[in-house]
């Protein structure tokens, strides 16, 4: 009965935010494409720094030079946490809701670049590199962005009608209960994403690299 009730809850929320997750999941998708957009339009030059940069990244990962995994953890969470406390704190602002909007675009915007780049400049073996170094963190992180993203933009909403249009809504204290349940909720997701990104990524990464590390040859070869 408690898990048929969970689900009902769960199917109502996205019964009744329904079109605002379709738009953020757009907008996110369109941050996406921008990003990979932006990889053609770099110069020679620009396209060069960066691989040599990724080269000497790869060299590190061979050879095991990179952080220590509890310090990318620290990196991770902290850099996450504080995207998504951010995202919390323009709900309750109200005026912040065009900035949530932005911040998920950029989001969108950087893993695209991110993917694009390495599969404008390796291919496959960029695809690869990809597909283990990025992918695994991001299926809980990118989740957690969109349902932040939805559930800030809600909540705005629903401050907006209750100090503007709607005075005698829903009380504003259960309101903000949930919405802070909600950034504790993320916090702890990010925190396993984290985990992902320390200590099974690198180690994925590490033997991908050294298995493709003889077709990394140098920029424009």
């Amino acid at each position: 009965m408690k898990k048929k009730k969970y689900q009902n809850i769960v199917a109502n929320h996205f019964r009744e935010h329904s079109s605002i997750y379709l738009f953020i999941v757009v907008l996110f998708l369109m941050g996406v494409i921008f990003g990979a957009v932006v990889v053609n339009s770099l110069t020679l030059t620009q396209k060069e720094d960066l691989y040599d940069y990724l080269s000497q990244f790869f060299g590190q990962v061979s050879d095991g030079k990179i952080a220590s995994s509890k310090d990318l953890f620290i990196q991770s969470f902290s850099h996450n946490s504080k995207f998504i406390g951010l995202m919390w704190l323009l709900g309750i602002s109200i005026i912040g809701l065009p900035v949530i909007l932005i911040l998920l675009f950029i989001k969108g915007m950087v893993v695209g670049f991110t993917v694009g780049f390495l599969v404008n400049q390796m291919g496959w073996n960029g695809f690869l590199l990809s597909f283990v170094s990025i992918l695994p963190q991001n299926i809980i992180v990118i989740p957690i962005f969109i349902i932040s993203a939805t559930l800030s933009v809600a909540f705005s909403f629903k401050m907006i009608r209750q100090q503007f249009i709607n005075k005698r809504g829903e009380p504003i204290l259960p309101l903000f209960g949930r919405y802070m349940f909600l950034l504790v909720v993320a916090f702890l997701f990010l925190a396993a994403a984290a985990g992902v990104e320390a200590y099974i990524s690198p180690m994925l990464m590490k033997s991908i690299v050294n298995m493709v590390q003889s077709f990394i040859i140098p920029f424009g070869m």
